[in-house]
């Protein structure tokens, strides 16, 4: 987790830095969308082969290699920098190309890392534990990020991130992760293509898997919208908030996902997950509806925009509580019902699906905020959320007390 961390913390500050540096560059924030967009591309073409190769190669040796690889490649670009002076567009989108490739198979090996050193009775202690240090590095790179690209420039961010993916990738060395990875003797197309269709299979007859990713990527679609565009027009354009109150409603939102495991840590483990994870995500769709009345015009135009903006504040910091939450036992039924060595390609598949829905989500939801009243577009979110929870109820709350009989299903099944 300090590993992840350090190398989070490195990676995000350069995200952070490069964006100021693309729009001090261009002063083009199209540009810049671009950058962001082209990420995609070797997420969807990669993500089964990544799965595939996360399955079969020593998980640790995998890790190692490319975070020391992300260092080598970090501190080349750093070192072009300081005899530069500067970057061409070209070359930044070489950059993070080749940072979302070496990230999609960090992330394949990854994926089964924590599963298969933790007992299954530990899985959500060590999930809790996993999302608040990770968490707390989302909420100081952006801090740090600012302080060091405008006090020493983007020279000082990239070494920094060369030395933070080696420091981690050297940390990992000294990590005792158990050898469950079954590569074939024949590497080869077919081999490939067999053990491809092998995660498929498994994610098809396994209900419980397929109940997860058909779950998260129905969430992702509906939900994901509503933060990184819905309320953002709400605050800016209809109650016309100022700068340092949309940071606050950013920080608020980064410390509401820090505060989940710490004050809910004793409530987590009192619930069985899949009824955990149930009753999370139905208070979100709830939370969502409650955003209704509060953001709807005959608030808006009875209260003043202050108080508006207080409520919508409060209830934002209660569903990042409760996705951070859900997460959590989403996360920790994933890692009990997938085989560990199936883990890579199951869990690729997962990510695929819940990423590439979150842009269809946003153009379609989008477009709604311009032809619709806002608090209608949040009321059918939160409508489709509840509906598609209740749907999988009967799923989730079967996974309670039966991990071991649902993975020898899912196999059995193949």
């Amino acid at each position: 987790m300090l590993g992840k961390l350090v190398s989070l913390l490195g990676s995000n500050i350069q995200q952070f830095a490069l964006s100021l540096y693309v729009l001090e560059l261009t002063g083009s924030a199209t540009i810049f969308a671009s950058m962001l967009s082209i990420s995609i591309l070797p997420r969807i073409l990669l993500s089964p082969i990544a799965g595939v190769f996360g399955d079969w190669f020593d998980r640790k040796k995998t890790i190692v290699i490319l975070d020391l690889l992300n260092s080598v490649i970090i501190g080349i670009y750093a070192v072009i920098f300081i005899i530069n002076g500067s970057f061409t567009l070209p070359m930044l989108y070489i950059l993070v190309i080749m940072l979302e490739i070496t990230e999609i198979f960090f992330g394949s090996a990854m994926s089964a890392v924590l599963p298969s050193m933790v007992d299954k009775e530990q899985l959500l202690d060590a999930n809790s534990l996993n999302s608040l240090v990770m968490n707390i590095g989302q909420l100081l790179a952006p801090v740090i990020g600012a302080l060091v690209y405008g006090t020493f420039g983007l020279k000082v961010v990239l070494i920094i991130n060369s030395i933070s993916f080696f420091a981690s990738g050297i940390s990992e060395m000294f990590i005792n992760i158990p050898k469950k990875h079954k590569k074939p003797d024949n590497i080869n197309i077919k081999s490939f293509k067999n053990d491809l269709m092998e995660g498929v299979d498994i994610i098809k007859g396994n209900k419980f898997i397929s109940t997860i990713i058909s779950l998260g990527t129905v969430i992702n679609f509906s939900i994901s919208p509503l933060f990184s565009i819905g309320l953002i027009f709400i605050i800016k354009e209809v109650l016309k908030a100022t700068d340092f109150q949309f940071g606050v409603f950013q920080m608020v939102l980064s410390l509401s996902m820090i505060a989940a495991p710490i004050l809910c840590s004793g409530y987590i483990k009192k619930i069985p997950i899949g009824k955990l994870c149930y009753k999370s995500f139905i208070l979100v769709g709830i939370c969502v509806l409650i955003m209704v009345p509060i953001s709807s015009r005959i608030m808006l135009n009875n209260l003043n925009s202050s108080i508006v903006y207080i409520l919508l504040l409060i209830v934002s910091f209660m569903i990042g509580m409760l996705v951070t939450v859900a997460n959590i036992s989403l996360g920790t039924i994933f890692d009990q019902v997938t085989p560990i060595e199936l883990m890579g390609r199951t869990s690729a598949v997962f990510n695929l699906a819940v990423t590439i829905f979150i842009p269809i989500g946003q153009m379609i939801f989008g477009s709604l905020y311009d032809i619709i009243a806002p608090s209608y577009v949040i009321g059918i979110a939160g409508v489709i959320m509840i509906i598609a929870v209740r749907i999988y109820k009967n799923a989730l709350i079967k996974v309670d007390g039966k991990e071991d009989e649902i993975v020898g299903d899912g196999i059995n099944e193949i």
